[in-house]
């Protein structure tokens, strides 16, 4: 099951559930206030990878889905 990182709309604390990719868009309680309605925000993922020479690599993720290069002057990446 994935973790999905959602945003309370009232108090604005953000946390993470383990959650059914089928419910992955429901409204969820908040941990903090216990209301009923955060909702489910875009995660960015980075993984990394290591070469047979030890280097280390970061592989997808990152950057943002406005920039093909995932670097931008417009957000900072």
């Amino acid at each position: 099951m994935p973790i999905y990182e959602y945003r309370c709309e009232g108090c604005q604390t953000k946390f993470e559930l383990l959650r059914s990719f089928s419910r992955a868009d429901e409204p969820a309680e908040c941990p903090t206030c216990r209301a009923v309605g955060a909702r489910r925000l875009i995660s960015a993922f980075a993984c990394f990878s290591k070469s047979d020479g030890g280097a280390t690599t970061a592989v997808g993720g990152g950057g943002c889905s406005g920039c093909s290069a995932g670097s931008c002057a417009s957000c900072g990446h």
